[in-house]
């Protein structure tokens, strides 16, 4: 399955002008555990992703009394500045929509 079928949001936006954080969030405990448990989702998967080593991903966390992930990373271009296409980091969610996350049904 892809990340954008099971994951209820999947946000980013801006944590400063020079980080990126990274919100994934579960409708239940049930899908956040199976996601957890798939070991699927996580920072080294991330950083490839976004084609980053991993030493650029913060953070990365998975939060049980929330059924989320959250992790941030160095953005790409200073918001704001010659070459950022997303100054608010709003559209840097996207690469995780197609994520494949497999054993996570039944």
């Amino acid at each position: 399955m892809k990340l954008r079928e099971i994951a209820k949001v999947i946000r980013s936006k801006n944590a400063g002008p020079y980080i990126l954080t990274f919100d994934i969030l579960f409708s239940d405990r049930e899908v956040f555990d199976r996601v957890k448990r798939s070991g699927q989702l996580t920072a080294a998967a991330v950083a490839q992703l976004y084609r980053v080593s991993p030493n650029e991903i913060i953070g990365f966390a998975y939060h049980s009394f929330a059924n989320a992930v959250k992790f941030s990373m160095r953005r790409p271009a200073v918001s704001g500045s010659i070459g950022d296409t997303d100054v608010y980091g709003a559209q840097q969610y996207a690469p995780l929509l197609e994520l494949e996350i497999n054993s996570v049904s039944g």
